[in-house]
Order: structure tokens, then sequence, then C-alpha cells
């Protein structure tokens, strides 16, 4: 089969071979998305670690503007450890559970990747 495809006014020509699939009824995508799930009670620019491990890990890659919380600290569920700046938008970081700071791995000024171990609860 082929195809003629426009992209910025330039024009090109495309061969494509549909090959046979196992399911013939739906296509298959080519990649599966599943987006994150959204907690409604969450404020905007806020986020939170997992209560599994009750460690906080940086949703975004971004610099941290301001760490209030201490190690050896009593935190509640909620309580804001790390506050991020991405883009221009700060995003908040805070305690899954009520718990003590056991470690904070970062400091004010320092850049972090998403996924980054910010925090640790004990």
């Amino acid at each position: 089969m082929k195809l003629r495809i426009t992209i910025g006014g330039n024009t090109y020509l495309a061969d494509v071979e549909v090959l046979e699939e196992e399911d013939a009824g739906a296509p298959t995508p080519a990649m599966a998305y599943a987006p994150p799930a959204i907690d409604p009670e969450a404020g905007v620019g806020e986020s939170t670690g997992s209560v599994a491990d009750k460690t906080c890990r940086s949703p975004v890659t971004g610099m941290v503007i301001q760490v209030p919380a201490e190690a050896g600290q009593e935190v509640k569920a909620g309580q804001v450890l790390v506050v991020l700046e991405a883009m221009k938008m700060e995003t908040r970081v805070s305690a899954p559970c009520a718990g003590t700071v056991a470690k904070v791995h970062v400091t004010a000024g320092i850049s972090v990747k998403a996924g980054q171990v910010l925090v640790e609860l004990a």
C-alpha cells in the first residue's frame, strides 16, 4: 500500500506493508499507556510518596528550593517535607503517612531527577 504524507508543506510518498496478526479483530496499540492515578484529595502542585515503603520520591526533575523536614522530626500525613521547582512551578512533596523522618537525602539548591529519593520515614 502506498501513502502520501504531507509534513510542513513537504509531501512524501511511503510504502506501507500491512502484516497479519494472530487476532485480526482489533488492532494492537503500538504502546500501552495507563495514565497515572490522580488523587482528588491532593491539592494542585502537591505530591506524596509511597505509604508502603515510607519513601518520598521526587515526582519531577527540578531544583530543591526548600526542605522543612529534619531527621528525627515527627510528621503528620500530608505534611510538606520538600518543595521543588520545575518549569517555574512549585511542587510540594508531602509525607504519605504519619511517622518520624529517618533521613533527608537533599538540601535546598540541588537538582533532583524524577524518582529520586528525597526523604525516608520510619
